[in-house]
């Protein structure tokens, strides 16, 4: 997602050339460029196949597969009449007896075309433009109305869902009151998909710290709740949430826990510190293969209000461990997979790489370098990948990643035994995909297009994605 110092604005450093991209554990391929190298050379096809031009100009998929716009910021209208917001973001899914529905977040920081409107009871800050939409959607993903379902909150960058079916969106920003900011921001809000009461007057959810909130995954045993920053100078932090005794995680819980007695300081929120035996890891970018691990200890954050002292700023490097860009974040597999977009050695990075994706595993308190992208070589050549982002894990295997680097941007897929691929590419423009996260039965990849913004439905002949190696 964007943040204050934009991916794609950033020149790139003398680099050495790409490493690549791998996956281990239950994946142990090694992919990349060598993926297209392997479909040119006429083996089994990579992925879903190579992809196809779009007649529109918008979206190239492989053949097959289609796609339908559910939603357009400043085209599509709201149920209340006014147009769809800008800068969609974060989504996600969901379904009940009352239908489907997405959560649509938007990264709204003031200087966009089209804010979320400040409907009364549903704006947490009238001087915040940002929030979220809520769209009902049918079973084939055409869109039923579109509405309000949280606004006055800034810069909603990703979220996650929870276990027992909410949304939980994040503010991506240490915005203070102030000027037209009636309120302090840097929290993460609940919404709920489909009973429109229980959003009325948002509650941060102010236990989970205030900070430049990117992205959370939520343990459905436990209701621990997994938070990735997107920050920088010093860098970010992976912070772990561990609600109070008895609590339980259902609907309206962490409202009601955000508004009880003590709420802001509910709970204990803790910063990731990482070790390699005896020796502490300073920055993820350390981690250079794929299947490197790390022992996993949690350091108690002083102040998670951030009264004076940024939550990042009141822990040393010799107690935590930190990342560039730490992004995207998804449940699955029994553990918690978070995303590192790139990482320089000019921004104070150990070593320089165009994403990680770690996965962290509560049982064994360790994290294991799952994926690691090499510094792209040729951010204009198809099969040349960085910047990944949002996350989601595919039902047929494997992982999509939402591409917000340089160049071309892409949907890029890594199966299950690592060979990465195209799933879509931006034709329109090179901004970021963001929000990709598929429905329930899923038949349908729904994903966004974030300037000028588009929310997506893909559909096609899902499968198990070829490797190179084997059949679909």
């Amino acid at each position: 997602m964007t943040s204050s110092i934009s991916r794609r604005d950033l020149l790139r450093s003398g680099a050495a050339g790409g490493l690549g991209i791998a996956i281990i554990g239950s994946i142990d391929a090694i992919a990349g460029p060598a993926a297209a190298q392997t479909a040119q050379a006429g083996l089994k096809a990579v992925g879903y196949g190579p992809l196809v031009s779009d007649p529109a100009g918008l979206l190239a998929l492989p053949k097959g597969f289609s796609y339908k716009i559910v939603a357009q910021a400043g085209k599509t209208l709201l149920e209340t009449g006014e147009p769809t917001p800008s800068d969609a973001d974060g989504t996600g899914f969901f379904q009940s007896r009352d239908g489907f529905a997405l959560v649509n977040n938007h990264e709204i920081g003031g200087g966009e075309p089209y804010g979320v409107p400040a409907l009364p009871g549903l704006t947490y800050d009238p001087g915040a433009h940002g929030g979220t939409t809520t769209i009902d959607v049918d079973r084939h993903g055409n869109r039923i109305r579109e509405y309000v379902s949280v606004a006055g909150t800034h810069n909603n960058c990703a979220g996650g869902i929870t276990p027992w079916g909410t949304w939980l969106t994040c503010e991506e920003t240490e915005q203070r009151a102030g000027g037209a900011f009636q309120k302090n921001h840097g929290y993460v809000f609940e919404v709920d998909p489909f009973d429109r009461k229980a959003n009325i007057d948002p509650v941060p959810l102010k236990f989970l710290g205030r900070f430049s909130h990117e992205a959370v995954a939520v343990d459905p045993r436990t209701s621990a709740i997994y938070e990735t920053e997107d920050a920088s100078a010093p860098h970010g932090l992976y912070f772990r949430w561990t609600p109070p005794k008895n609590f339980r995680g259902c609907k309206g819980a962490l409202r009601a826990l955000a508004l009880s007695q003590g709420g802001d300081t509910a709970g204990t929120l803790q910063a990731m510190s990482c070790s390699k035996g005896t020796r502490h890891i300073a920055d993820l970018s350390e981690a250079t293969q794929a299947g490197t691990k790390y022992k996993v200890t949690w350091v108690d954050v002083p102040d998670r209000g951030a009264a004076t002292v940024s939550v990042r700023n009141q822990l040393t490097n010799d107690q935590v461990t930190r990342a560039r860009k730490l992004e995207g974040a998804w449940w699955a597999d029994g553990g918690a997979y978070f995303v590192s977009s790139y990482a320089r050695t000019s921004d104070g990075s150990v070593n320089e790489h165009d994403g990680q994706v770690w996965f962290y595993d509560p049982k064994s308190e360790t994290i294991t370098l799952k994926t690691i992208f090499g510094v792209n070589p040729d951010p204009e050549q198809d099969t040349n990948y960085d910047g990944p982002d949002n996350i989601t894990v595919s039902p047929y295997g494997g992982i999509i990643l939402a591409e917000d680097g340089e160049g071309l941007s892409h949907l890029v897929g890594v199966t299950k035994h690592g060979t990465a691929y195209p799933m879509a590419r931006n034709e329109l423009n090179d901004s970021e995909f963001t929000g990709p996260t598929f429905n329930g039965d899923g038949k349908i990849l729904f994903a966004n297009i974030q300037t000028p913004g588009y929310v997506l439905a893909i559909t096609g002949p899902w499968g198990r994605p070829g490797d190179g190696h084997g059949a679909h």
